[in-house]
């Protein structure tokens, strides 16, 4: 089961001020416009792992993000 589906809004959560996309993309919201499925989640045991969301901020960036990465945006 997916958390998001294409057209919901949500906000990029990375906490861990290591990662190499925390600066540039923690707190930016966007809109889910593509999901991909793959097998990650036979790697790793959880299924909701086997999704890629695709989000287009809005700042017209496109980013590839796992459910971990990601919130719904405040108001939705």
């Amino acid at each position: 089961m997916r958390r998001f589906e294409e057209g919901d809004r949500v906000r990029v959560d990375i906490p861990d001020q290591s990662d190499p996309d925390h600066e540039r993309l923690h707190g930016v919201q966007g809109t889910v416009v593509q999901i991909i499925e793959d097998d990650a989640g036979q790697e790793t045991g959880d299924q909701r792992d086997s999704h890629i969301f695709i989000v287009e901020t809005d700042g017209d960036d496109v980013v590839h993000l796992r459910w971990r990465d990601i919130r719904p945006a405040p108001g939705h």
